[in-house]
Parts: structure tokens; sequence; C-alpha cells
């Protein structure tokens, strides 16, 4: 290619335009040049109408490989190179006019020509992955809420240090993932909204208001699977409890059955109750499992039928000698990234039966592979006989 004066016809739309079995001129643009600013990305279809409205963003720290985030799905972004020549054409609106171009010495092209503004070295690639949540625990663990935040002298302070506080926009900035994937990461988390500040609860606050709730079940002749909202809410508010964040410990140990005439309706959830008093039981941790069961169904409200299979993913079991142990391992405290839960789950234990793996791995969520891709791209398998359960370790 040499450098010319380029008719005004040419630039993009003549390549564009050109017809099967016919050729154009390449000519260098008279920028052409490296243009670091300016770099090819591949889109699926399905992505091109996000991206033309604006509707799409990279977010990632200096520190940290750059994510691709649309309203509702992550993707890592990927440079592939190539080894074919690939030519960056500008559009004809986009070429200096005769007269204004910096080259006056060179010929005239009297013909269309593609001029070519640089030669790109390679592509961006997206791929789909899952977005990176376990941050928002890291940062909300930082300042949870607690039962002395109530006193207004401690917030104004708290407010005013605003150490540990992250808002909406502050979580969008520092977490890798889209909007919708960050709302529900911090639904996972049961984590709420307090002075435009997102907060987790202290456990023991919580407990605590959980504790009253079913207390005044019993003073004031509740039914477990039918609160009204406002008298519950009434009375948890004249025993202390900021109104917002009673309605909180309703929305993580309860289910909104009914909605109507002006009038809310909650169900106390059976497992997420009874998952509270196990954890309250484990507190100190390891105990002989009987003894543990008979102080759990102590503690769990009479209503309700604590059931050991609604420890999966909580405790695990053990045999010391002749007895059977138990001790907390919570799935939730658990990183997200298959790689790190597997290298953790078997430091834990170097064989997992299936039975007692599955209910720490059944969350995980990777685009483009299921739960039994997982296992053969992290695990062992091996079973003795077909009505034997696997057994799995590290690979």
């Amino acid at each position: 290619m040499e450098p010319c004066m380029l008719s005004i016809s040419g630039g993009a739309e003549a390549v564009l335009d050109l017809q099967e079995n016919s050729s154009i001129s390449v000519a260098y643009h008279p920028l052409y040049g490296p243009h670091d600013d300016l770099i090819l990305l591949e889109l699926d279809e399905k992505l091109l109408n996000d991206v033309i409205h604006q509707r799409v963003f990279l977010r990632g720290h200096p520190d940290e490989n750059a994510v691709f985030c649309t309203q509702s799905k992550t993707y890592a972004v990927k440079f592939v190179g190539s080894s074919n020549s690939v030519l960056l054409i500008p559009s004809s609106n986009q070429v200096p006019e005769d007269g204004d171009s910096q080259y006056g010495n060179q010929k005239k092209c009297d013909r269309d020509v593609a001029s070519v503004i640089k030669l790109a070295p390679g592509h961006l690639e997206l791929v789909e992955i899952a977005p990176k949540l376990d941050k928002i625990k890291l940062l909300l663990s930082e300042n949870p809420y607690k039962l002395e935040d109530v006193s207004a002298m401690e917030m104004e302070e708290t407010e005013t240090k605003k150490i540990g506080l992250y808002r909406w926009h502050d979580l969008v900035n520092e977490v890798q993932a889209s909007e919708e994937e960050l709302k529900s990461g911090l639904k996972a988390l049961s984590a709420v909204e307090i002075g435009g500040h997102w907060r987790l609860v202290d456990e023991s606050c919580i407990g605590m208001i959980l504790k009253m709730l079913l207390h005044n079940s019993v003073l004031n002749d509740w039914t477990l699977s039918a609160l009204d909202e406002d008298e519950v809410l009434n009375v948890l508010e004249a025993d202390g409890f900021p109104r917002n964040i009673a309605h909180h410990c309703l929305s993580v140990y309860g289910d909104k059955v009914n909605k109507g005439e002006g009038r809310c309706v909650w169900r106390l959830n059976e497992r997420r109750v009874c998952v509270h008093y196990a954890r309250d039981v484990l507190r100190d941790g390891r105990m002989r499992i009987d003894q543990f069961i008979d102080e759990w169904k102590k503690r769990v409200p009479e209503e309700m039928l604590a059931n050991f299979e609604m420890l999966d993913g909580e405790v695990l079991k053990e045999k010391l000698g002749v007895e059977t142990w138990v001790r907390p391992f919570k799935v939730s405290s658990l990183p997200s990234d298959p790689s790190e839960r597997f290298s953790i789950l078997f430091k834990e234990r170097p064989k997992w039966d299936w039975r007692d793996l599955e209910p720490y791995i059944r969350d995980l969520s990777v685009p483009g592979l299921s739960l039994e891709g997982l296992l053969l791209k992290f695990t062992r398998r091996v079973q003795a006989s077909s009505e034997a359960e696997p057994v799995f370790s590290a690979r």
C-alpha cells in the first residue's frame, strides 16, 4: 500500500457495498498509526443491542482482570491474537477532504479506496463467567449491624466515620458482577439496606429479635404459620427494635404467604428457624450427636419439628472411636470459586462420600459447565460396585 489522497467516496462504505467477485484498492489513511486507543471487540449478537444502547460496563480495579457486565451477566475479557491481517477502515466522513490532507505532495487516487487507519493484531473475546460475589461478604463483614447501633447517637457517629459502610453505587464499583447478580448476592447473604448503606445484621442481633418474636407469639397466642405483619412489627418496635430490622428478621426467617386488603401475613420457615438454633447449639464447636439433638430439640419452637436432614451443608458427622460427633461446617463460609472450594473441601477430608459432598457443591455455578463436569474436572471418583456409594478424592 502507498499513501495517496483519497477519494471522498472511499472508506468503510465502499467495502460494505462491495459486490461479489469485485475488488477495491487499499491505501493508508493519512492518520494511519498504532492507535492503541482502538481495539476490536467480538460480540455475540444477543449482546449487540446492550452495547449499542450503552447498557454495558467494564468493572475491576487496576490490580484485577477487567470483566464486562450487562444488566444480568458477567463476562471475562480475553485478548485473542490473530495471524491474519485485520484492517480497520473508518467511514468516509472520517476521511479528510483533499485540501485538508497533511500529505499535499501525494498523488491523488481517481478511484474508491479502502483507507486503512490501523492494523489490528487481534481482538477482545467475551466468555461468560460466574460473578465474583465473595467480595460482597468481605466488604459487608467490616461493619455488621449490631444491637448497639440502635442508639441514634452511635448511628450518627458511624455515619460520620463511614467506616466499612457501602452504598449501592459503592458495591457496584467494588464487586465484579452485573447489577442483577449483585442483588442476588445481597439477598443470599440476607443483607439489608439501613440508612442508605447495605449491611449484614449480626447473628446475635437477629437471633435476639427472633427470640423476642417467638416469646411474643406465646404471650399473644400467635400462630407461627399466620403472623400478621403489622401486629408483629408493632410489638417488636415497642420492645425497642427498629421497625426495618424487625421486618428484616421476618424476611430472613419467614415467607410471605398472603398480601391483600391492607394486610400482610407471614409464615415462619421451619428449616431456617431450626438451622438457626442448630448453629446456636454448636456455637462452641463439636458435640456428641445424641447430646446435640437433645439440646437442639429443646430450643426449637413446639410447633416445629427438627430433622437432621435440615442440616445438610451446615454440619459434618464424624466417628471418634465408637461415638458419633457433629461439628459446624457451613457451605456459606466456603468460596464460590470451584477450584478454591474443592481445595478447602479436600483439606477438610481427603475422601468424601457423595451424600456428604453434594450439599457442599450443589450451589456452585459455572456457565457452560454442569455439576458432573465440575466433578470430572476437580475430583477422582471411585465406586466399589454399581450399588456402592461413590467416593470422591482430589484429582
